[in-house]
């Protein structure tokens, strides 16, 4: 293909289409008319060779062809890469340039440091600054970071893919959590007691009863009983508040609930938990990346006020 023949406008459209599979909802996005994005899908599948997009039998959405899907993923992170470039020589000003920030957060880190993270974006930013905060999908997660979807991910170190640069932001042992008037009292656990209680995990993964105490726990011949898993670490709590389940989880997520929950000391050893903040080596020198992770890393440096607990 003559690469002369196609100008950056058509490839930026044809990510929105790919983004959109709809030329009305493409060509808002984009702030042109819908006739004008029609030109260009037209335009786009002479010069592919390809329909790119073809029609549904009922609703107004596309589906992409075979090509197309072949197309979205090299085309982002190609379009990523430029603009990368380009902001790296503009320079970045958060009061007022326009930029859209997209993080991917695993449940901890939505729990804890993407709240002061958003008011610190608030504090240092202008209105043109948008921010897009979304859950992290583990098994997509590696593919969107390639593909440019995020411009960061928080998340623990476990959930990192590879090929991405890193810093960590804090570390926090795992604890044992349950409701306060426990029927198996406030005594320190030992491992046959844990094993034998009736567990909690938090998991995004559907119907997987098992979290990362059960490599430990294999490791030594050992296996718990798991009664009940939660999408959101956010639900833990109430559930345990209300029945004789009990977690493991880390203790940032729990300190606040000191007066409904008391904590323990895990009964073997096991790694902490690190949060770390990961990106693609192709923003390592955009401004406006730099700039969002200095806000992240500052945060982490900040020791925060947290409630005693009472183990």
């Amino acid at each position: 293909m003559d690469l002369s023949r196609i100008d950056l406008n058509l490839l930026v459209s044809l990510d929105t289409l790919l983004a959109e599979l709809n030329v009305t909802r493409a060509a808002t996005r984009l702030h042109i008319s819908q006739p004008a994005m029609s030109a260009q899908l037209s335009r786009l599948r002479e010069l592919m060779g390809d329909p790119l997009l073809v029609p549904i039998q009922k609703g107004r959405s596309m589906t992409p062809t075979t090509r197309a899907l072949a197309l979205r993923g090299p085309l982002r992170s190609a379009l990523k890469t430029l603009s990368s470039v380009i902001q790296s020589e503009l320079g970045f000003d958060p009061l007022n340039d326009k930029r859209v920030f997209r993080i991917a957060a695993c449940d901890t880190a939505l729990s804890t440091i993407c709240e002061p993270l958003i008011a610190s974006i608030t504090k240092h930013a202008g209105t043109q600054i948008q921010v897009s905060l979304n859950a992290v999908d583990p098994g997509l997660i590696g593919r969107q970071m390639e593909e440019g979807f995020f411009d960061l991910l928080i998340d623990s170190s476990r959930g990192v893919p590879q090929g991405v640069k890193l810093t960590a932001l804090g570390n926090d042992e795992f604890v044992m959590a349950q409701r306060k008037d426990h029927p198996r009292g406030r005594e320190p656990l030992t491992l046959d007691e844990y094993c034998e209680l009736n567990h909690l995990v938090v998991s995004p993964e559907r119907e997987s009863f098992r979290g990362y105490m059960d490599e430990y726990l294999r490791s030594a011949g050992m296996s718990r009983r798991i009664n009940l898993t939660v999408p959101t670490a956010g639900m833990v709590p109430g559930v345990l508040m209300s029945t004789d389940l009990v977690c493991t989880m880390p203790r940032m997520l729990i300190q606040s609930q000191h007066e409904a929950i008391e904590t323990f000391e895990l009964p073997f050893k096991s790694e902490p938990f690190q949060l770390v903040m990961a990106w693609h080596p192709r923003d390592d020198a955009d401004p406006a990346n730099r700039w969002l992770r200095q806000l992240a890393q500052n945060l982490a440096a900040s020791p925060q006020p947290a409630p005693s607990d009472a183990n």
